[in-house]
C-alpha cells in the first residue's frame, strides 16, 4: 500500500513536469504577451502574494461561495431525499428538476441583478443557482435507486417507513450525495468567479477582470493557479468528509 501511494505521487510529480515543459513551449510558440513562462509566473506570484490584494480578494470570493454552497445544501439535500422518499412527489416534479438542470445558469444572471442589485446578495444567488441543482438531483437519483430486495425484506420484517428511510435509503444515498456534493462544489466555485464579473468586480473574479483586461497575463495566470488551488482543497475536503460518511455507512 504504502508502495503504491509513492508510485502514485512520483506520477504526479513526473505529470507535473510534463504540464510546466508544454506550457513552457506554449509560451514560447505563442509569445510571452499571451501566455507568460512558468518562470515569469512564478515571479509574478512572488510580488502578487507579497500583497494583501490577493488575500483579500480570496477572502471575498470564499466568503460569497461558502454562503452560496451552505444555501444551495440547505435546499438541495431536503428536497432531494424529500423527492426520494415520497415516490408521488418525486414523481411530480422529476420533469421540472431536469428542465432547471438543463437550463444555462446564466441566464438568470440578468434576472437575478433586476431583483437583487450588485451586491453581495446576488453574488450568493448565483453561487446557489448554479450548485443546488447537482446536490438535489443526485440525491433524489441515491435515494430513489436504493436496494429493492433489502427495502423489501426489511418491510416483511416490521421495518417502519421511517426505519427504512433512515438504515436502508439514506445510507445507500450517501456515494450519490457525495458525488453531488463535488459537481456542486465544483459548479459554486466557477459561479463565484462568474458571479463576481458579472456584478461589482470584486474577489479573484474581479483581479481576472483587472489583469486580463489590462493584458497583464503573468498575474493573471497565477489568480488562474490560485482558483486551481482552490478548487483542489475543497475537493480534500469533501474527501475527507466521504471517508467519514463511509465509516458511518459501514457502522
Amino acid at each position: 500500500m504504502e508502495r503504491q501511494r509513492g508510485l502514485i505521487w512520483l506520477l504526479r510529480f513526473a505529470f507535473v513536469l510534463v504540464l510546466l515543459g508544454l506550457w513552457w513551449l506554449a509560451a514560447l510558440a505563442v509569445g510571452r504577451n499571451l501566455v507568460p513562462t512558468p518562470l515569469a509566473t512564478m515571479v509574478a506570484g512572488i510580488d502578487l502574494l507579497s500583497r494583501p490584494d490577493i488575500y483579500e480578494a480570496i477572502g471575498n470570493s470564499m466568503s460569497v461561495y461558502l454562503g452560496g454552497m451552505l444555501i444551495a445544501t440547505a435546499i438541495g439535500l431536503p428536497m432531494g431525499l424529500l423527492a426520494g422518499g415520497i415516490p408521488l412527489l418525486g414523481r411530480t416534479l422529476d420533469p421540472f428538476f431536469n428542465a432547471l438542470m438543463a437550463t444555462p445558469r446564466v441566464a438568470f444572471i440578468p434576472l437575478i441583478i433586476v431583483l437583487l442589485g450588485l451586491g453581495f446578495q446576488a453574488k450568493i444567488a448565483i453561487v446557489t443557482l448554479g450548485a443546488v441543482m447537482p446536490i438535489l438531483i443526485n440525491t433524489y437519483a441515491g435515494v430513489r435507486n436504493g436496494d429493492a430486495e433489502l427495502v423489501e425484506m426489511a418491510r416483511s420484517a416490521g421495518a417502519t417507513r421511517m426505519q427504512v428511510f433512515t438504515r436502508i435509503l439514506l445510507p445507500g444515498a450517501a456515494p450519490f450525495v457525495m458525488v453531488g456534493l463535488r459537481l456542486g462544489a465544483t459548479i459554486g466555485l466557477i459561479n463565484t468567479v462568474v458571479a463576481e464579473l458579472y456584478t461589482a468586480v470584486q474577489g479573484l473574479g474581479g483581479l481576472l477582470a483587472t489583469y486580463g483586461n489590462t493584458f497583464r497575463m503573468a498575474p493573471y495566470f497565477v489568480v488562474v493557479l490560485v482558483l486551481s488551488l482552490l478548487g483542489v482543497a475543497i475537493t480534500e475536503v469533501l474527501r475527507l468528509f466521504e471517508r467519514r460518511l463511509d465509516r458511518w455507512r459501514q457502522g
